[in-house]
């Protein structure tokens, strides 16, 4: 299956996950946390901006190379 985005960068949950190559679940527990990628709710769904997708990819890896470094 595909990682779909839609024209304006946004991504479902299940594709946002996909996407981290994370659970779903992951994904609704950090939201009920105030933790992770910050979710949009548009008419009961839930989406979530690629843009915040890569940035957490990205400080992961950062916080990784880091940790790695010390």
């Amino acid at each position: 299956m595909r990682v779909r985005v839609l024209p304006d960068g946004r991504m479902t949950r299940e594709h946002a996950a996909m996407y981290l190559g994370l659970k779903v679940k992951t994904l609704a527990m950090w939201a009920i946390q105030g933790k992770g990628p910050r979710p949009i709710r548009i008419g009961g769904r839930v989406f979530y901006r690629q843009s915040d997708l890569d940035d957490l990819a990205q400080n992961n890896v950062n916080a990784s190379l880091d940790v790695g470094a010390a």
